[in-house]
């Protein structure tokens, strides 16, 4: 079913000849094709929404946190199948530190996350086509940018230290969320945590192509916050 929209027609057809707009027809053409092909022919539940897909997200954390984790497609079977083609539920732009593991915390298996990490979770230019290939393209419903508690990077960026090679990059990427946090109530670092989540949920939300699938209710960004003592995230609002 093609969904209009007042600018843009984004059926499945019409999502395609965009992509290929904004992400460039080199790479849908060559070496993507076939995975593209493939993709298309795994069963899925087509008709996922993007709150739908969230609950799912949400659903798993609950059960990681509670010790109750189903531990789902992880069989050899889901890998066989998924080997043919993905079609990702949700994505997850992620810190890159080593306690936080996207497919273990949300409870999810193979080919169920389309998941960049990176410290500080921040949006880079690189990132960002990422997460569009996974949404235009793979069918990602949901994107949660997915900070933590106590973050080193964010941590690093408060002290203002000197730092060797280019880590100083990602600090200097995180440096406008500190400021924007000074002077809030309640724990520094974890003010300057949160606001680094928003402000890369709205750096995602900036891209033409994420906020054309948002428009079109086919996407939806989020921040999330995880608690390393309890496994527990939270949404950030």
């Amino acid at each position: 079913m093609s969904i209009q929209h007042p600018q843009i027609n984004l059926s499945r057809r019409g999502l395609l000849k965009f992509g290929a707009g904004a992400i460039g027809t080199g790479v849908l053409t060559a070496g993507l094709g076939s995975n593209l092909l493939a993709a298309e022919k795994k069963p899925v539940e087509e008709d996922i929404t993007p709150d739908k897909a969230l609950q799912e997200l949400l659903d798993g954390n609950e059960r990681f946190a509670k010790r109750k984790r189903r531990n789902p497609d992880q069989s050899y079977s889901r890998l066989v199948e998924v080997a043919k083609g993905q079609k990702p539920f949700a994505s997850i732009l992620g810190c890159a530190d080593s306690r936080v593991p996207s497919e273990i915390v949300f409870d999810q298996g193979l080919g169920d996350l389309f998941v960049c990490r990176i410290a500080g979770n921040i949006a880079t230019t690189q990132q960002i086509g990422s997460l569009e290939f996974g949404s235009l393209v793979l069918g990602s419903k949901v994107i949660m940018v997915v900070g933590h508690e106590r973050c080193g990077a964010v941590e690093a960026a408060i002290k203002g230290a000197p730092v060797p090679g280019r880590i100083g990059s990602l600090l200097e990427a995180i440096k406008p969320s500190v400021e924007s946090s000074k002077g809030k109530s309640g724990d520094k670092l974890e003010n300057a945590c949160k606001a680094n989540i928003l402000a890369q949920v709205e750096k995602l939300k900036s891209s033409t192509v994420l906020s054309e699938l948002i428009k079109a209710e086919k996407l939806k960004i989020v921040g999330g916050y995880y608690d390393l003592d309890t496994g527990e995230i939270s949404l950030v609002s």
